[in-house]
């Protein structure tokens, strides 16, 4: 049967840490990229052990060997295949090389956080649309903590639940989100075209989408 990367994960997790045996540090857990190595079959399996400790003697005369031998500006990082004595060299071509990819307790607690928070702001979302509670739906937009799908999601349904009275906080809004502002702004061009309503060019106030006239600024507005 095949594992998932998530069953891997989790089996790695339930290791203990293998200590370098070139400088006795224990080892980091290491995602591997996606990208074949060697004889192009790949990595072998999803997570390594990595020594990323920089005063490792084998990273550190790494710099000079490959240096001297081959004329790269490269080192090596000692790395562990998980459940195994099995310890191999693994090549880097700087000194944060490969340091993205560290798998640790408080990334995955961070992980696990985001998880939950998304699936609460979507729970919560889903009782605002039945509700049609714009007001929480605005306060999801408006607040940098939560999850930037969850805000995502609220700024593409206050188009769905909000009334005309929503359209001018919509406008001055300013969220710092590229995607979350254009969503607002396709909502409150369907708030518009729900209740068959646009902007007046020249004063900016709401006025029937089929009137001639602005009822604001007495402008005409036909055909504009």
């Amino acid at each position: 049967m095949y594992e998932t990367k998530e069953q891997v994960l989790e089996q790695v997790l339930s290791q203990e840490k293998p200590h370098c045996p070139h400088c006795g540090m224990e080892m980091s857990i290491w995602e591997v990229p996606p990208i074949p190595v060697g004889d192009g079959l790949g990595w072998g399996t999803p997570y390594l052990f990595l020594c990323f400790n920089d005063e490792c003697k084998l990273y550190k005369e790494g710099w000079e060997n490959l240096k001297a031998n081959y004329s790269h500006h490269a080192s090596y990082r000692c790395m562990n295949y998980p459940g195994t004595q099995q310890f191999e060299l693994m090549p880097v071509f700087s000194p944060v090389g490969g340091t993205g990819q560290i798998i640790d307790s408080q990334v995955l607690a961070q992980e696990e956080v985001l998880k939950e928070n998304t699936k609460k702001g979507f729970s919560i979302l889903a009782d605002c649309y039945v509700a049609k509670d714009s007001p929480t739906v605005l306060r999801i937009i408006l607040d940098p903590t939560e999850p930037s799908r969850v805000r995502l999601k609220a700024a593409e349904m206050i188009g769905d639940i909000g009334d005309m009275e929503a359209i001018e906080p919509l406008k001055s809004l300013k969220v710092g989100n590229q995607l979350i502002q254009e969503k607002l702004d396709a909502s409150v061009q369907k708030i518009h075209e729900r209740f068959f309503t646009r902007e007046c060019p020249f004063c900016a106030e709401i006025i029937k989408k089929r009137a001639t006239v602005c009822k604001h600024c007495n402008r005409e507005v036909a055909g504009i």
